[in-house]
């Protein structure tokens, strides 16, 4: 490769795409060069001393100056020494590779020690590789380079060894990382700052409960995160997770954990659906219950009336028990009903559905209208039929007044016949004596159900029959 030539009278100029040189200045002017560029010193000498007669940025050594002036008229073009040297960060250090090619002579320096060393007036270029082990950290590099007579050149490198079986540093951890977790999308953002290893393959991202001591890998199970940072969604679940970050080198060596990163997740994931639900139809609707549901601050119902195009839709909220009565069921009517858990966040379990039909318990209406009316072959009844389509049939009752034992006359009632649910009258046949009675007649529907003969809202009708009461 031949440098391209620079005039000894420039103050600047720019020396790019040639042997990898950046920029140079004159010897008089600063030079900074950001690691991991090189600064190139070039004297006019063969024992690199005195002020250098140029210095520039170089960001490789590979250098093919032939029989010329590497720097135009600013050198001659034998009889010349150039000097590299860098400061830079090996992260974990671990095992190199020096490797030198040069026509004349080379010395390679690590911290001040020279661990190469070709340094002769030679007619072809030699070469000389060395296997080393860098410690953690920064360190610096120097290149010393003569060219006596004839023809020069020069190429270094130096790289890390990457083989598994050779390589048995870990790296270092990332550093600088944070966390940010949007409960909107659920989604936690890592990021962290570059490892410094010149090795590096990628990163991987581990995850586990703040309850837990288990890491688990969230990041691919087959590649490397190989950008600086990664975005997890946790499960919903309201828990506290911890992330961390570990640096991997080309050998597969996978570093120490970074800092902890914290993030709780959202609280997203329902409790497990009710079991054991029952329903159970009573006289004051439809009793449902089931099993307390573990981390459920209530529950809610819902319910569809068989049959029907009716939407289905929540009659009860904020249950706190694990019963629940559905006083509002019409009679005779079949309900599907659903039981849902909800836990302190909210979410809603799924539903676990049950039927029940309520059938009637409502006793039918007193009878309307009663008339009684004595007659010399007994009394005769009247009343309105009762509207209600599920009555059944009719009770007749007859009260007398007795002696208690102790002086004392009490009502006692007893029933004296069954009428179809057509019959709207009846003649009680007795004996014309006199007495004072009451009567009454009570509704009864297909359920069964009916008032008492002692319920305070039956109709009582009161009649004395014809004759002479007894005893008088």
């Amino acid at each position: 490769m031949t440098r391209t030539r620079l005039s000894a009278l420039a103050t600047t100029a720019a020396l790019a795409a040639s042997g990898g040189l950046l920029t140079a200045t004159p010897a008089a002017a600063a030079v900074t060069c950001a690691s991991p560029v090189w600064t190139a010193q070039y004297y006019a000498n063969t024992t690199l001393t005195g002020t250098p007669k140029l210095t520039a940025c170089d960001s490789a050594i590979a250098e093919n100056y032939g029989l010329g002036d590497p720097a135009g008229v600013t050198l001659p073009k034998d009889n010349f020494s150039v000097r590299w040297s860098v400061t830079r960060d090996f992260g974990s250090g671990g095992p190199f590779s020096f490797a030198a090619e040069t026509q004349d002579g080379i010395r390679v320096h690590l911290d001040g020690v020279r661990k190469i060393d070709l340094w002769k007036n030679v007619t072809t270029t030699q070469k000389k590789t060395v296997n080393l082990t860098i410690p953690a950290g920064r360190h610096t590099l120097r290149v010393d380079y003569v060219a006596w007579t004839g023809t020069a050149n020069v190429k270094f490198t130096y790289a890390p060894v990457t083989s598994a079986t050779v390589d048995k540093v870990r790296p270092l951890a990332p550093t600088g990382a944070t966390v940010a977790y949007d409960k909107t999308l659920n989604k936690a953002t890592l990021k962290w700052a570059a490892n410094k290893e010149m090795d590096l393959a990628g990163y991987r991202v581990y995850r586990r409960l703040s309850t837990s001591t288990t890491w688990t890998k969230v990041s691919s199970a087959t590649s490397l995160v190989t950008t600086t940072s990664y975005v997890n969604s946790p499960p919903p679940t309201g828990q506290t997770y911890l992330y961390e970050l570990r640096a991997v080198d080309k050998a597969g060596n996978e570093s120490y954990g970074s800092a902890d990163l914290t993030a709780v997740s959202v609280d997203r994931t329902p409790t497990a659906a009710p079991t054991g639900v029952t329903a159970t139809d009573d006289a004051t609707g439809v009793v449902l219950a089931w099993q307390p549901v573990p981390g459920a601050a209530k529950y809610t119902v819902h319910r569809h009336r068989t049959g029907s195009t009716d939407p289905v839709t929540q009659v009860a909220t904020d249950v706190t028990a694990t019963t629940w009565t559905d006083t509002a069921a019409a009679e005779k009517t079949g309900y599907t009903y659903w039981v849902s858990a909800v836990d302190p966040a909210g979410n809603a379990s799924a539903r676990t559905a049950v039927t029940a039909t309520h059938d009637d318990y409502t006793a039918p209406a007193p009878v309307a209208g009663l008339r009684a009316t004595p007659r010399e072959d007994g009394v005769l009844l009247e009343w309105a039929p009762n509207p209600e389509p599920d009555v059944k049939l009719y009770e007749v009752y007859k009260a007398e007044q007795v002696d208690d034992g102790d002086g004392n006359l009490v009502w006692i009632a007893h029933r004296v016949e069954y009428l179809t649910s057509a019959a709207s009258s009846y003649l009680h046949q007795s004996a014309a004596d006199g007495e004072h009675v009451l009567y009454s007649v009570i509704a009864i529907d297909t359920s069964n159900n009916q008032i008492y003969w002692n319920d305070p809202d039956l109709n009582w009708v009161e009649v004395t029959e014809l004759g002479t009461p007894s005893g008088s």
